[in-house]
């Protein structure tokens, strides 16, 4: 058996199905008892909650849109019911759709409400041919920036038209007509309707944050419903004669009629009702995703193990859903429906487990449009106007513009608002797009050239990508330089196409033929070699250990090996050489010969000098790095550390079996003396457990392990049986990987092995002396091998003291970052204690210098690898 197996042709651990008296569950797998509609007293608590918002929400939309009210309740009705029963979220909460607000007004101003009803018809159809086309995933590739932009230009222009009812007035037509009405607005108020707004505005903001024990139990009644009912009583008393809700009778709703107007018009109509509300709904399922997967993870164990997990989306799903809904709300008089972010967050925070929590809020919906009709025609226009203002302001999210100016993608998104406000919704998204693209030419064409000398050798320098639009400029100051120079080309990009390839090509080989000399250097001056002959073109001298992977043809130079079997014998005086017997059917030596000619040709010379000075000062490595045998995981390439950076210990499973551990024949010592050695001789500064992804070692645990282990893999695996009882615990908490949960069994298993083998570490004397004494940090760490990504185990979890075992994604860094640069935005790295997260820019330890380091760079020696 393999130390770690290939996860991708593994079906051992997509199929693994833990046992039932385990009591694991797959992270994202289906609640167990099948398809069965069950209804739970979380999705019944979880439901009402919902529906308190929702009943104030879709009559303030249906306000805003200037529809009649009725139609907001068949949409949160519909969007309850049927979304909830055939919809690919199951925590998704849908109903009338804010980000169609704009959309839907002016579609009602332009064809009346019976064709917008028949627009919403041909708005769903559509929905539900992009769903069976299975085209969901593709509408999340829209840049993020146009995204954000257009809802927060929806957002704004809600609130801009919300503000002129709360004023006691009417909205005009557009957002800039709404802005240029203001000051009339505020000249001819009344103050009745203005402080109904202001009241239900202070109590949205204010009721989630009130103080105290009395605070944290009021807390749990929503804002929405508070605030409409306290604003309503308030009405009552001291307005009487404010403007009210007036839901007309059901037998004159208005039902849709065959659409009239010019077949273009309609069609765009359709169109944008479509992308609006589809990309509004994938959005919103994608956030239920993360919420869920938050509000699992935070869950203790005792709480997260009977609880039933819900699978992840299935986006198409839930598009041909939300065409079924729209479909049938336009037929049924109703609203475009969407997934809202509100209704749905909602709902999960509320503790809904299942699809029972969405379905039966659209019937609580339903009961009140026929039973509550006398109260909801109390209810303040005003009150309304201002929930449905403060929905719009959220949609505003700054938390998206720092993210979109992070990436500089802020002039995406400033456009996409304002193109939004001023020509519409699908407009406004086309200008975002051009925006978009101009930006992405801008970029992809700019690039800095730059000439310095220095001892008679000129550096060319050219930051950004190389295409054949910088080719002219390129061209220009090469033909600057002095014929036959010295010359060192630093080409500090991603890309270079065709056209500056020759263009540099040409140059660099006149300058040749003219006597200079000629270097090609990548970002920091890394050496770009080139093949040294056409038929070897495949292979890639700055990266020998992917040569292998080309089939080497024979009769070029050092090359051109045949397999061939190697044995030492001695010399008349003794002196050993070796003979080499040629063979052609021994391929593994073949290759290690071939690699070992490939190291003597191209790396010796370049680290012979470095290896003579650690040989001559013995090897003091700062850190001892202790991971699998696995043949994926190369650990001076992923640490980009040279000879004597690590004093490496490696075994199946990255095990450390603690002090106690009894073997066949006595206790087992082989990989304590390395650590050991590591920390008493070497006097190591840190030592790294590291695991990785698709582990053999834990695929065997999960497995089922002997009760008489009777062969030595069998027995040196009875080390990880701790880490499979930590994981089946349920006093620990589970190891998750910058907020997500495993994707299954064994990664969530090589995870907490990571975690627990921290554990045994410590257990040794000599480790927890060196700990204590505050000389000596613990770290773990994670690799995934398919995505080439580092996680590092921080948030005092390796020290055992912590609530969380959280994997943090190693970020690249610049030059020179500062340690906590490494890390994931808005995560600190440990304290130097190894126990207390911190706060401040601290010390990563050796792990992240030696993410960094070069040989010798960490002042240890020797090629110190024990295999256990």
């Amino acid at each position: 058996m393999s130390a770690c197996a290939p996860t991708r042709n593994d079906r051992s651990s997509r199929m693994w199905r833990p046992p039932r008296a385990s009591g694991f569950k797959r992270p994202h797998s289906p609640p167990p008892g099948g398809r069965r509609f069950r209804i739970t007293g979380a999705d019944l608590s979880a439901s009402i909650t919902v529906f308190l918002i929702a009943v104030p929400m879709s009559l303030g939309l249906a306000v805003a849109m200037d529809a009649p009210l009725a139609a907001g309740l068949v949409s949160a009705v519909i969007g309850g019911v049927v979304v909830g029963l055939l919809g690919g979220t199951p925590l998704q909460v849908s109903g009338p759709s804010a980000g169609l607000t704009v959309v839907t007004a002016e579609l009602i101003q332009l064809y009346g409400w019976r064709t917008t009803c028949a627009i919403t018809v041909g708005a769903g159809l559509l929905q539900i041919l992009l769903g069976s086309l299975r085209t969901a995933r593709s509408a999340l590739a829209v840049s993020p920036a146009i995204v954000h932009g257009t809802l927060a230009g929806i957002g704004v222009a809600i609130a801009l038209a919300q503000l002129h009812i709360v004023l006691g007035g009417s909205p005009q037509s557009s957002a800039l007509g709404n802005v240029l009405a203001l000051p009339a607005r505020f000249g001819q108020f009344s103050p009745a309707a203005p402080a109904i707004g202001v009241l239900t505005i202070a109590l949205l903001v204010l009721w989630p944050r009130l103080p105290g024990r009395v605070g944290a139990g009021l807390g749990r009644l929503p804002a929405a419903l508070v605030a409409v009912a306290l604003a309503t009583a308030v009405a009552a008393v001291a307005a009487p004669g404010i403007a009210r809700v007036e839901l007309p009778s059901w037998r004159s709703h208005a039902l849709p009629e065959l659409p009239h107007g010019s077949v273009s018009g309609l069609a765009t109509a359709v169109f944008t009702v479509m992308l609006v509300a589809s990309l509004e709904s994938l959005l919103a399922a994608v956030a239920v995703d993360k919420l869920t997967a938050d509000r699992t993870a935070a869950l203790p164990k005792k709480e997260a193990t009977p609880a039933p997990l819900v699978e992840r989306s299935d986006l198409d799903r839930e598009l041909r859903a939300q065409g079924v809904a729209n479909t049938l709300a336009g037929l049924l008089g109703g609203l475009a429906v969407s997934g809202g972010a509100v209704r749905s967050s909602a709902n999960v925070r509320a503790g809904a487990r299942s699809r029972a929590a969405t379905v039966l809020h659209g019937v609580w919906v339903l009961l009140a449009a026929l039973l509550l009709v006398s109260a909801l025609e109390r209810i303040p226009l005003a009150a309304l106007a201002a929930l449905v203002m403060v929905v719009g302001i959220q949609m505003v999210n700054f938390a998206h513009i720092r993210n979109v100016h992070r990436h500089r993608e802020f002039p995406v998104y400033a456009a996409t608002i304002i193109g939004v406000l001023l020509v519409g919704v699908l407009k406004g998204v086309a200008i975002g797009i051009v925006v978009a693209v101009a930006l992405a030419l801008h970029r992809l064409a700019r690039t800095r050239i730059t000439v310095s000398e220095q001892d008679g050798r000129y550096l060319v320098t050219a930051r950004g990508q190389l295409t054949f639009l910088a080719v002219p400029r390129l061209s220009r100051v090469l033909a600057r330089m002095p014929q036959g120079a010295d010359a060192t080309v630093e080409l500090d990009g991603s890309f270079m196409d065709h056209a500056a390839y020759e263009a540099i090509q040409d140059w660099c080989g006149t300058q040749t033929a003219l006597g200079g000399h000629i270097e090609i250097t990548g970002r920091s001056g890394g050496r770009i070699a080139e093949p040294a002959s056409a038929a070897h073109s495949c292979c890639r001298p700055w990266t020998p250990w992917r040569n292998h992977h080309c089939h080497d043809r024979i009769g070029s130079g050092a090359a051109s090996f045949t397999a061939t079997p190697v044995s030492l014998t001695h010399g008349p005086a003794d002196s050993p050489s070796i003979t080499v017997a040629t063979s052609a059917d021994r391929p593994g030596v073949h290759q290690l010969l071939s690699g070992l000619s490939s190291f003597q040709r191209t790396t010796a010379p370049l680290v012979r000098e470095e290896l003579a000075r650690l040989a001559a000062e013995g090897q003091r490595p700062s850190q001892l790095f202790l991971t699998c045998a696995d043949s994926r995981l190369v650990t001076s390439m992923i640490t980009a550390s040279g000879p004597g950076d690590l004093f490496t210990v490696r075994n199946v499973g990255n095990l450390v079996p603690p002090p106690d551990a009894e073997g066949a024949s006595g206790t087992d010592d082989s990989v304590a003396a390395a650590i050991e050695y590591a920390v008493d001789v070497l006097e190591a500064e840190s030592i790294t457990v590291c695991g990785h992804s698709g582990c053999g070692a834990m695929q065997a645990l999960l497995g089922g392990t002997p009760k008489t282990p009777r062969t030595p893999l069998w027995r040196w695996l009875r080390h990880g049986l701790p880490s499979l009882e930590r994981m089946r615990s349920r006093h620990h908490s589970w190891a998750r990987i910058s907020g997500r949960l495993p994707t299954d069994a064994v990664e969530q298993l090589c995870l907490t092995n990571v975690v627990q083998q921290l554990e045994h570490l410590r257990s040794h004397d000599f480790v927890a002396r060196r700990v204590a004494a505050g000389t000596l940090q613990l770290h773990g760490m994670y690799f995934h091998v398919g995505e080439a990504q580092a996680y590092l185990l921080t948030e005092g979890a390796s020290s055992g003291t912590g609530p969380d075992e959280v994997f943090v994604r190693v970020a690249p860094s610049a030059a020179h970052p500062e340690p906590d640069h490494l890390l994931e935005p808005g995560v600190r790295s440990l304290s130097p204690s190894g126990t207390e997260p911190c706060t401040e820019s601290g010390d990563t330890g050796g792990l992240d210098r030696a993410g960094r380091a070069g040989p010798g760079d960490l002042r240890p020696a020797g090629d110190a690898t024990v295999d256990a």
